[in-house]
């Protein structure tokens, strides 16, 4: 397996595609009522891993090939109508010119930072990685209910280092011009 430089615009991938497809969604999403807290999914292990694996192995085939109309076609209708194959295209070509390989995701065992959850729009949502020894795939999902189905609605995914990240050093105090004058002792 080779190693690939992590892909720093993962937050602003995902952010974009929802922000993207919620402003461009049906006025019913618009019009949603009061916010509320997401509340946690009902759905067991089995169904979280098809979806998932599912979304993902399409991605991966998308960018295998280049064309990106199965992903499009198999998404919510909104997602599909706000963007394009050329568009998701544009969207992937980190990964797609990185040749990120993603079929690893149809064997291994995600690890789940975001749970499950609701949102205030009905859609379920949730985030994590794959792990792996010289990477993991970083992913977050969006899932909108059409016809009794979650269908993708907002995806994005990278590869970052599997290495535990130690915190940022706290910036150096900054040295004083002057010495402090020393006083002479008291008897």
């Amino acid at each position: 397996m080779r190693h690939l430089i992590p892909h720093p615009s993962f937050k602003d991938l995902i952010a974009a595609l929802c922000a993207a497809i919620l402003l461009a969604s049906s006025p019913a999403l618009a019009e949603a009522p009061a916010k509320r807290a997401p509340t946690p999914a009902q759905i067991d292990r089995n169904g979280l891993l098809i979806l998932l694996r599912t979304s993902l192995s399409a991605l991966d085939q998308a960018n295998r090939t280049g064309n990106y109309t199965v992903l499009r076609d198999l998404a919510a209708p909104e997602f599909a109508a706000s963007n394009s194959a050329a568009r998701l295209a544009e969207l992937f070509a980190s990964l797609r010119n990185g040749k990120v390989d993603l079929s690893g995701v149809l064997v291994m065992e995600p690890q789940l930072t975001v749970m499950p959850e609701i949102t205030q729009n009905g859609m379920m949502h949730f985030a994590g990685f794959f792990p792996s020894a010289s990477s993991q795939l970083n992913f977050e999902v969006l899932y909108a209910p059409v016809n009794g189905q979650w269908r993708l609605f907002g995806i994005g995914a990278n590869l970052g280092s599997s290495a535990p990240a130690a915190p940022a050093p706290p910036p150096a105090a900054k040295k004083e011009d002057k010495k402090e004058e020393k006083k002479p002792a008291k008897p």
